[in-house]
């Protein structure tokens, strides 16, 4: 089943996601590799695509695991959560209807 995965980030995130981004773009790209990955991205924290200093305000992550539980699991071994960069995740079912 799919799962989505809403990561809010603590304020300045900068330094925590550069610290743990190669560890966490490997994860996804896991993910991606096995075909289980719908999409992932960060939310800007302006209105465009390149934030700059403004930065990230959080992700979201779309993929397929076994379980809840093992979606919850991946979610919380996550480099940015370790980091410090998220402080807040959210997993929750997701059913794709379109496209």
């Amino acid at each position: 089943m799919l799962y989505a995965i809403m990561s809010e980030d603590v304020a300045d995130s900068g330094p925590q996601r550069a610290a743990a981004g190669p560890r966490h773009l490997e994860r996804l790209n896991e993910l991606r590799d096995q075909g289980r990955l719908v999409l992932a991205g960060p939310h800007p924290a302006v209105d465009s695509p390149d934030p700059g200093a403004a930065g990230f305000t959080g992700s979201l992550v779309v993929a397929e695991f076994e379980s809840l539980d093992a979606a919850q699991a991946w979610a919380a071994a996550d480099p940015y959560v370790e980091s410090g960069a998220y402080a807040n995740v959210v997993v929750k079912p997701f059913k794709l209807v379109l496209p």
